[in-house]
């Protein structure tokens, strides 16, 4: 099919956030399940992503990386599903979408790995600290049930999986706000198919 997605990914990877997506679009697509144990560095899988990492789309004839990039992209090339605000309303949804691809992921990777930026050096940082960017995520959910707007979009599935998986690993704590936010988008059908998905491919 011309207009067919294929999803390069792994059951254990971010490659969950582009399948939740892909599920919430509703078309079929194809996937290509690869391994850590060096699939991912094949030159033919590098000749798709130099990074050598997952998850990574091919659609059209062009590759996409990074992870709320093919959230936004799919987003765009299926208008159908609904998943993006009208053109003048995607304020909230840019601005959320890349503040948590950028900041929090940023934030929670240090947390995970035991390393925080030493006061005197927070401002050459772009979440300057663990604690101010979380306050930031719940200032942004709190209250709320889609984070940009009325309805559901590619912005809920790439935070509501941040604070999802967080959440599960305990680099977050269960607030109120991060709780009530994040257990509606787990009873979500697609939501619920793209981990279905997954766990079945895990090794």
């Amino acid at each position: 099919m011309p207009d067919s997605v294929t999803l390069y990914t792994n059951p254990q990877s971010r490659g969950q956030i582009a399948r939740w997506m892909l599920e919430e679009i509703g078309e079929p697509y194809e996937t290509v399940v690869l391994g850590y144990d060096g699939a991912m560095k094949t030159p033919e899988y590098l000749a798709i992503n130099p990074m050598g990492k997952v998850p990574a789309i091919r659609h059209r004839g062009r590759v996409v990386t990074e992870t709320a990039a093919i959230c936004a992209y799919l987003a765009g090339a299926f208008p159908q599903a609904h998943l993006a605000p009208p053109a003048p309303e995607r304020g909230d949804y840019y601005r959320w979408l890349f503040f948590a691809a950028g900041p929090v992921e940023a934030a929670f990777s240090n947390r995970a790995m035991g390393w925080a930026p030493p006061p005197e050096r927070e401002m050459m940082f772009g979440y300057g600290t663990y604690d101010r960017a979380m306050a930031v995520l719940e200032g942004a959910v709190a209250g709320r049930r889609f984070i940009a707007g009325e309805h559901f979009s590619a912005a809920d599935v790439y935070v509501g999986s941040i604070i999802d998986f967080m959440m599960r690993f305990g680099l977050l704590d269960a607030r109120e706000a991060f709780t009530a936010y994040i257990e509606p988008l787990r009873e979500r059908a697609a939501y619920r198919r793209a981990q279905e998905t997954s766990e079945a491919a895990a090794p």
